[in-house]
């Protein structure tokens, strides 16, 4: 086989794991413009037959404001993440503390603890805080998942910075913080927002938590308004994925902006 032939083999394999990879997505979409009444056909639609855009004017009406928690939560999420987690993985990587190697040990066994454990355990700890239904609470509970995957990530791109760097700092008068924030940080922006993405995404896609921790308050991510919009309207598939849809385009979005930088952010200290 020619390296020609070799390559469209390629793309074409590549092409058919890709849209069936997407069809699940292609049909939340389908189903969400489709007609009420042509949703049990059978054979279903392919494409939406007179589209209908009533089950994105029910989102509007119904979960804007689980939308905006979400929005909330997620912005808060990042900024406890990166204010936590870069200072510690510059410790970890240039001022190499003892113990460092313990600590990077710790945070990959927390990566593998079951959510539903943490959850149990937050919500008796929330709930002598009084941090249970509220917006702080989910933060602080997204948080901790986020700020040891940042810290790792961190870690990898600024041990690959050159220590010359960090001593002409150093000669400059430069002391450990002011060399963290005028030196380090701005080099940092790929895993900067790489790890604000992450952060980002798992709060906004967070269940566990949320459904533990901020059951009845009134200020609640999307994912429960999801979950109790299933409940409520079993039949109204047409609202529901419309929803869905809604709640997937801010990830979707960072993504496709994001993905120049995420793709250099994790792959930051890979190769040395």
């Amino acid at each position: 086989m020619t390296a020609r032939a070799k390559r469209i083999l390629t793309s074409v394999v590549g092409v058919i794991l890709t849209a069936i990879m997407l069809f699940p997505l292609y049909w939340m979409i389908n189903v969400s413009l489709t007609q009420p009444d042509r949703l049990r056909k059978d054979p279903p639609d392919l494409f939406p037959v007179n589209p209908t855009f009533e089950g994105y004017t029910r989102v509007v009406q119904d979960q804007l404001p689980y939308l905006f928690t979400s929005f909330v939560v997620g912005l808060g999420t990042v900024v406890i993440t990166l204010a936590l987690a870069a200072p510690a993985a510059f410790a970890l990587a240039k001022l190499r503390p003892r113990g460092g190697r313990v600590l990077d040990f710790v945070m990959l066994i927390a990566q593998m603890i079951p959510g539903i454990i943490m959850a149990m355990g937050f919500y008796l700890i929330f709930y002598s805080w009084g941090l249970l239904d509220s917006i702080p609470g989910l933060i602080l509970a997204d948080s901790t998942l986020a700020v040891p995957f940042g810290v790792l990530i961190f870690t990898a791109f600024m041990t690959g910075i050159p220590d010359e760097l960090i001593s002409a700092a150093k000669i400059d008068g430069a002391g450990a913080w002011r060399t963290f924030r005028s030196v380090v940080l701005p080099i940092s922006r790929n895993s900067v927002v790489t790890v604000s993405l992450f952060a980002f995404l798992w709060s906004w896609s967070d269940f566990i938590f949320a459904s533990t921790v901020n059951r009845g308050g009134q200020l609640q991510p999307i994912t429960i308004g999801i979950y109790r919009y299933i409940g409520n309207n079993t039949q109204d598939w047409n609202a529901i994925m419309a929803t869905a849809v809604v709640a997937s385009v801010p990830a979707a979005v960072l993504l496709v902006v994001a993905q120049r930088y995420v793709a250099a952010g994790v792959t930051a200290g890979a190769v040395k």
